[in-house]
């Protein structure tokens, strides 16, 4: 669990550091929009106060709070996901980035009432709308990561588990 612990430290400092040079060192709160490789990468700064998208995003003092119960309550859910059925380590990456994430967030909703989203990707005359942070990408890492990789138990028919112990 030390490999979780780290990778949601970093994953959490990481997405935390980012948003607050973009809030407070480059002002992205009151410019709005900055071009840095466009299309491909712009930061536009939007507030979410719901789910990806805006999904629920009245802006309601009881939205923040059930959303933010909601993210720990999957935080705790995955911790101890992790600690009864230990995957090899890639699962224990992606359980770390799952769980940093979604700590950067609730942080953002408790500093600022929602989160704070600032990253836009365009391509290939496909203008993108939304914005998504550091927090959305390793969330999303996680758990593709979590429901790809196989758990601890022996799911191979090799006998062993993904921590490389004989299943008992």
């Amino acid at each position: 669990m030390r490999i979780v612990a780290w990778v949601a430290l970093l994953t959490f400092i990481i997405d935390q550091l980012s948003k607050w040079i973009v809030v407070h060192v480059m002002a992205l709160d009151v410019r709005h929009a900055i071009d840095v490789l466009p299309p491909l990468l712009n930061f536009r700064m939007a507030w979410n106060y719901g789910i990806n998208f805006g999904l629920l995003g009245s802006g309601s003092e009881a939205t923040k709070w059930i959303l933010i119960s909601v993210a720990l309550g999957i935080v705790l859910f995955v911790v101890v996901w992790l600690r009864r059925d230990p995957p090899g380590l890639p699962g224990l990456v992606a359980g770390g980035l799952l769980i940093g994430g979604a700590l950067g967030n609730v942080v953002d909703r408790l500093l600022y009432g929602a989160v704070a989203d600032f990253l836009n990707m365009s391509c290939c005359g496909i203008d993108n709308p939304f914005a998504f942070n550091v927090a959305d990408i390793a969330i999303f890492a996680g758990a593709l990561g979590l429901v790809l990789l196989p758990g601890g138990r022996d799911r191979a028919g090799t006998g062993k588990t993904g921590a490389g112990k004989k299943a008992p």
